[in-house]
């Protein structure tokens, strides 16, 4: 690690010890402020009992500030993002969830215009349809970044959105758990979204994105149209590139489908592309990866997570749910990506190698990349701490 890293990781550890241990000045400012925040909510609106409810006990969250104010330790390729995100349970889980929730999602598509597929990739990605929708207290979080944190007035307004939502009824106060940053429901809404994007579908006068599966995929639909979705558009598909192409890309480069067609742009089939429609042609891997021809629609699935792999991982996805098959360009890798499953097996097979990695959990943390980093050594691997299939087929899984 650089030096000026060290430095600045010594320097965080230090704030993050005093103000935990602070029992003068810094604890008697944060609670300070998280009194004057039950005034500030109660003034914008917020039903006494709920901020009174739900501000009592607000402790400092070292957890909460340490991810608001860290950067990934390392960028994800996006073939491992592609892998944990589109993998086989995933789409066989979809499928099972399409045939469940199939009516709903009809009449959703039916009022809306967004195609379902869409709606329940957003479901399976954000939530794993419903399943895990986060674990910090909303409220509490939303209090430690607006006393604690670098962007105090944006969610103190969060926090506020969050306790009208329950001074309405929509979600019961215990319900509103979430992200350490805020977004909560089976789609994941942050509260200003909610309050101007949630819908009661399901008839019961009330907004509920957590316990209302109707509520959660016909808001998510309603974000996508109010984001741009042109009904029965695609989002794109899947081209080929000529060998050594050095011309333009990027989600923003958008040209007519005639005029990537002249600069060699062909569909799978080898038929070139043409037509009026504007597209983007992505690279998400570089020119020797997959790449795509992408449409308004892929912006507006891009919007709710503002990342090129985002929209992909959704857009394919959907795809697959509806039937199609896996990107037919390989990854330019020789180092695949891992399953959530085998992501899962991968800890496993580090704690039965002697790795201290903790509860395995499919979830890959600091200290399961210090374990897989730790194995890449004794192997004589290059000390990546990534999940990839190399390491897991030297630790013994197949």
């Amino acid at each position: 690690m650089p030096a000026f890293q060290r430095i600045s990781c010594l320097v965080a550890t230090v704030v993050l010890i005093l103000m935990l241990g602070a029992t003068g000045p810094q604890a008697a400012g944060f609670q300070s402020c998280i009194e004057s925040l039950k005034a500030q909510a109660i003034n914008a609106g917020v039903a006494p009992r709920i901020a009174q409810a739900a501000l009592s006990n607000v402790a400092y969250d070292e957890k909460v500030i340490r991810f608001s104010r860290s950067q990934p330790e390392y960028k994800t390729p996006i073939w491992d993002y592609m892998a944990f995100l589109v993998d086989e349970k995933r789409i066989s889980d979809g499928r099972k969830m399409l045939r469940k929730h199939g009516r709903t999602l009809k009449a959703v598509e039916r009022a809306y215009g967004v195609d379902r597929h869409v709606v329940l990739a957003v479901w399976g990605v954000e939530s794993d349809y419903g399943q895990e929708t986060g674990d910090f207290f909303v409220p509490h979080s939303l209090a430690n970044l607006a006393c604690a944190g670098r962007r105090a007035k944006y969610f103190r307004s969060e926090l506020f959105e969050a306790l009208k939502i329950a001074s309405r009824g929509d979600v019961a106060l215990k319900d509103l758990n979430g992200s350490w940053a805020g977004a909560f429901g089976q789609t994941q809404f942050m509260p200003s979204t909610y309050r101007r994007l949630a819908v009661d579908f399901d008839g019961d006068k009330h907004a509920d994105l957590v316990r209302s599966e109707a509520d959660a995929l016909a808001s998510t639909a309603n974000y996508l149209r109010s984001a741009g979705w042109r009904k029965g558009e695609a989002w794109g598909f899947e081209v080929r590139v000529p060998k050594g192409y050095q011309g333009p890309s990027g989600r923003k480069r958008t040209a007519s489908l005639s005029s990537w067609g002249k600069r060699g742009v062909t569909a799978l089939n080898g038929k070139r592309v043409g037509g009026g429609t504007k597209a983007a042609l992505l690279l998400p891997a570089g020119r020797n990866g997959p790449a795509f021809l992408v449409f308004r629609n892929f912006n507006a699935i891009y919007s709710y997570n503002v990342a090129v792999s985002y929209a992909l991982a959704i857009s394919h996805l959907s795809d697959r749910l509806k039937g199609g098959g896996e990107f037919q360009t390989p990854w330019p890798t020789n180092d695949p990506g891992l399953s959530r499953a085998q992501r899962l097996q991968l800890q496993k097979l580090l704690l039965r190698a002697g790795y201290d990695i903790g509860e395995p959990d499919g979830k890959v943390g600091p200290a399961t990349r210090a374990g897989i980093k730790q194995a890449e050594a004794r192997f004589g691997m290059p000390q990546t701490g990534r999940p990839g299939t190399k390491i897991y087929r030297a630790l013994g899984g197949r």
